[in-house]
């Protein structure tokens, strides 16, 4: 009987010829040069037999990243200054979104009047009735080209008031 331990030394030197595979170089249309072990994957492949087979070494472990300490002569600032710059800052935005916000308002109330306005730009071009009279129909098309400048700048105004809250939240 065969010892458990010898085993899967046999395997491993029984299955070891069936681990051998051909390399095929192989050089396509371009002049690209492709090393395979499937030598259906393109014309021009040519077996490499008894090559002696090359290796790249492994490059050596790097050193450890020096520590990135502040050095001693660097500038500090204490404490308190650096609150009361960032009061400042906080100030300095909130100004800005309180002006930004205004702006908004503004730039909706002027859309939400010309859209109620009835522009004569907005109609079709005047046509006669069977009975004679003249009428005008509305074109959505040409209001909503009209409106467009007004809908931009309100839009402007909402991505800025956004970005100026979402500035004064990073705040510490």
């Amino acid at each position: 009987m065969i010892d458990k331990r010898l085993l899967p030394a046999l395997l491993a030197l029984v299955l070891a010829p069936l681990a051998h595979a051909s390399v095929y170089k192989c050089i396509d249309a371009n002049g690209s040069v492709t090393y395979t072990n499937d030598r259906t994957l393109g014309r021009g492949c040519k077996e490499l037999s008894d090559q002696p087979v090359s290796t790249v070494p492994v490059p050596p472990p790097r050193a450890p990243a020096k520590s990135t300490t502040t050095p001693s002569d660097f500038p500090r600032v204490a404490p308190e200054a650096q609150r009361a710059r960032d009061d400042t800052r906080r100030q300095v935005l909130e100004k800005e979104l309180a002006a930004e916000q205004s702006a908004l308002d503004a730039a909706l109330a002027k859309l939400d009047e010309e859209e109620k306005r009835d522009a004569p730009e907005d109609r079709n071009a005047r046509r006669q009735r069977a009975d004679g009279t003249s009428y005008s129909s509305l074109n959505p098309a040409k209001k909503a080209e009209r409106l467009q400048p007004y809908r931009d700048r309100v839009e402007l105004h909402q991505r800025n008031v956004e970005a100026l809250k979402k500035e004064i939240g990073a705040l510490r």
